[in-house]
């Protein structure tokens, strides 16, 4: 499968996107969508805001309370919707998605968080949920696509796995965007790599023997079969970004995360199935402000870029996109002039796959005085929104390595973002 290669007229277009200006390209669209497939099975993005960012610097400011801070807040494209000053150009965009304002989750801790925000369930001391992007890429396979169908761009602390689903399914984690991954080539010529396969071929044969089940269990040849077929593939060109115009690098941000934003529309294209970057940062008990402008100035330009990318190539239809962080943060600014863990009434950002767009759901109080937000959200509903979204059967049980039957989520789907 080819990766799209960005023409000068789009090129042009993206130049003058960058001067406040704005005009199709004829065929844009049409383009990425044939690149990606006739059939147009759905993908996952997920554009994850590592430490817990707060609601009132992003997507629900209260400016002028005594729980608002030092942000204003902006219109946006979606009517009498306000967001955060620090994202200017997310605002022009923001009817792209949909804004939640009161997701409740039973989680303050970083890790314990990070696992429910990526699965839908606490953790269990016997049990390790998959990622709801592991379930996709297990529920929704494609032989065509010679890449990982699960992919981590950026340095997350706590990063996707497969769970009871398997090892397999753990995201391939590319650490620098843009670059090529880590061992994708061979460091010897083709003679001697030959020579080597020969070898471990012979090494392998002689553990086999009478060892099936423990060479099952080590996933050894899965892997070795895995990785030569990814190292011969054309799909790797959609990791790089050196044949993509300045103009688009320059929109998306030459940061870790703004390329690996890129990337992940590079990805999709491809048909790659689930995708997640990651921004940290957000961790701010501490200068809580400061920490927010810093993050936006890398968030705003590529989240915006992303949603219109994605849009002018016919890929967002064929994409859901989440933007969500473990947590968010306490309305009270602490003496550090930081915010502290608050997993009752925080933000997230979803859409495309045909969910609806320009709806918010959920209120907080602007006062901070109410701990629970006007039509709480639960995590594991949210995901099932996701599932049902992809096509899964988001009830569908799983009987675990350990004889335990797990459903893929235990949620309802949120009618309000189904169109």
């Amino acid at each position: 499968m080819t990766i799209h290669s960005v023409s000068r007229r789009d090129f042009l277009r993206v130049s003058a996107a960058t001067l406040g200006l704005s005009f199709a390209v004829p065929g844009l669209g049409v383009r990425a969508a044939e690149a990606r497939g006739a059939e147009r099975q759905k993908s996952f993005l997920t554009i994850w805001l590592a430490g817990g960012p707060s609601q009132l610097e992003t997507w629900d400011p209260h400016p002028g309370t005594d729980i608002g801070g030092e942000v204003q807040a902006i219109k946006t494209t979606i009517p009498d919707v306000q967001i955060a000053d620090l994202y200017p150009q997310t605002a022009e965009q923001l009817h792209h998605v949909s804004v939640i304002r009161s997701l409740v989750s039973k989680e303050g801790d970083h890790e314990r968080a990070a696992y429910m925000l990526h699965t839908g369930y606490r953790p269990e001391p016997t049990l390790v949920h998959p990622s709801i992007g592991a379930i996709a890429s297990h529920e929704m396979p494609d032989s065509k696509i010679e890449i990982p169908q699960f992919v981590s761009l950026g340095n997350s602390p706590f990063p996707p796995r497969g769970g009871f689903l398997g090892d397999k399914l753990d995201a391939y984690r590319v650490f620098n965007p843009g670059q090529s991954g880590q061992n994708l080539r061979p460091n010897v010529d083709n003679d001697r790599q030959g020579r080597r396969l020969k070898n471990l071929e012979v090494v392998s044969q002689s553990f086999r023997r009478g060892r099936g089940v423990r060479l099952d269990q080590t996933l050894h040849q899965h892997t070795v079969e895995a990785a030569l077929k990814m190292m011969t593939s054309e799909q790797l060109k959609a990791f790089q970004v050196d044949d993509e115009p300045a103009a688009f690098r320059d929109a998306y941000g030459r940061e870790s995360f703004g390329t690996g934003c890129l990337v992940a529309r590079r990805l999709l294209e491809v048909g790659v199935r689930s995708i997640e970057v990651s921004l940290n940062g957000f961790d701010s008990h501490a200068n809580n402000h400061v920490a927010h402008v810093n993050r936006a100035k890398e968030l705003d330009p590529a989240l915006a870029t992303l949603f219109k990318d994605l849009s002018d190539r016919d890929l967002l239809q064929s994409t859901v996109v989440l933007v969500i962080g473990e947590f968010g943060r306490t309305p009270k600014i602490n003496p550090l002039k930081g915010r502290d863990h608050w997993p009752t009434g925080f933000s997230c950002l979803i859409g495309g796959g045909g969910l609806r767009s320009g709806a918010v759901l959920g209120a907080t109080d602007p006062k901070g005085e109410k701990a629970a937000p006007e039509d709480p959200i639960e995590v594991a509903n949210l995901y099932a929104t996701v599932l049902k979204t992809l096509g899964i059967d988001y009830t569908k049980e799983i009987i675990t390595p350990i004889g335990r039957p797990m459903k893929y989520c235990d949620g309802t789907p949120i009618e309000q973002l189904l169109n």
